[in-house]
């Protein structure tokens, strides 16, 4: 039987990934796929985090810009290391 992923990234430039599955435990090692080629690479998680949330795939710095789909979603606002969950708590819109 295939593993399911745990994490979803859409674009190599990607710096989070988004939980596809309900209960990821803190210490996973996460089965993770690149959707633009299907390529995959393995992540753990530092904390528990919900699907549907956000886990950075590299170390970031409050200030750095939170990249999904290729594209600029938000900015870091407070550092948040690889593994982690990214969220309100640590990451604010652009839009406002």
């Amino acid at each position: 039987m295939s593993e399911i992923p745990h994490l979803l990234v859409h674009n190599k430039v990607d710096n989070v990934g988004v939980v596809v599955v309900d209960g990821l435990k803190a210490n996973t090692d996460m089965l993770c796929c690149i959707t633009e080629d299907n390529s995959t690479f393995r992540l753990k998680t530092n904390t528990d985090i919900p699907i549907g949330h956000k886990i950075a795939l590299k170390d970031l710095k409050a200030g750095d810009s939170a990249i999904k789909y290729g594209e600029d979603i938000g900015k870091i606002t407070a550092d948040v290391g690889k593994g982690d969950h990214v969220h309100t708590h640590n990451c604010k819109t652009k839009r406002w």
